[in-house]
């Protein structure tokens, strides 16, 4: 049997295709929303390549015939979904024509309310590398609260809490320069994960509002001279960057 032939998780195999990110596709699978050769699928199960797969009723195409990774400065008020067909506004829309053509997907979401750095591939591998925990990918967001923050807090933060059934946890916290007016509200987060609206809830388990989220580096990118809603494809050397 060749290579390309091996039985891999379905999961990989619906990623590498361009639909969704890996962590989408389990989520679609425990749904119940993926039928492999007839049958529905399981989470764990193995298919290969050839195989009949249907999402949401719908065959799996083959992997998409280039591959691209860009980065977005997402504006507030965009969701980052491709699969929900309400959504008012994504960030999808705001990709030139060629790139809409694509199916791409977030490596890692920003809530409507957040905005900043945005990884947008049709990577499956590199956007599980991106988001899963063990990679250990720094992503540092710029926090601005609704009411002065407690330096005695941080390290609650740092050890992390048990909120709405998720280990929510920072990796650093760092307080703003004392410079301007505001500046007791404002702090840099670093996280090595990105659970749902972790930042937003983790400030919420010690009585904190997230004002404002921004997220200002993924990696070794930094989010620099580029407009709200600007992207930027990226090449080799700033994969590379990405993933150091």
């Amino acid at each position: 049997m060749a290579p390309s032939e091996e039985a891999q998780r379905i999961q990989k195999l619906i990623a590498n295709s361009g639909l969704c990110s890996r962590r989408e596709a389990e989520r679609l699978i425990e749904d119940g929303k993926v039928r492999v050769n007839g049958k529905v699928a399981q989470l764990g199960d193995k298919a290969l390549p050839s195989a009949d797969i249907f999402v949401n009723n719908k065959p799996l195409r083959s992997a998409p015939e280039r591959t691209v990774t860009l980065v977005m400065n997402k504006p507030k008020g965009y969701v980052c979904t491709n699969s929900d067909p309400h959504a008012e506004r994504t960030v999808f829309e705001l990709l030139p024509p060629d790139l809409q053509r694509l199916r791409l997907y977030c490596a890692g979401r920003l809530d409507k309310d957040s905005e900043g750095l945005l990884v947008i591939t049709n990577d499956g591998d590199l956007a599980n590398r991106i988001t899963h925990p063990s990679t250990r990918i720094v992503k540092r967001y710029r926090v601005t609260l609704h009411r002065d923050f407690d330096l005695n807090d941080i390290p609650k933060l740092l050890a992390g809490v048990d909120f709405e059934g998720d280990f929510l946890k920072a990796e650093k916290v760092l307080p703003a320069p004392a410079v301007g007016e505001g500046y007791q509200r404002r702090l840099e987060v670093h996280l090595h994960h990105g659970k749902k609206r972790e930042v937003r809830r983790l400030f919420e388990a010690h009585r904190y509002y997230v004002k404002k989220l921004v997220r200002v580096q993924i990696g070794g990118i930094v989010l620099r001279n580029l407009p709200k809603g600007g992207i930027k494809v990226l090449g080799q050397k700033d994969l590379a960057r990405l993933l150091a």
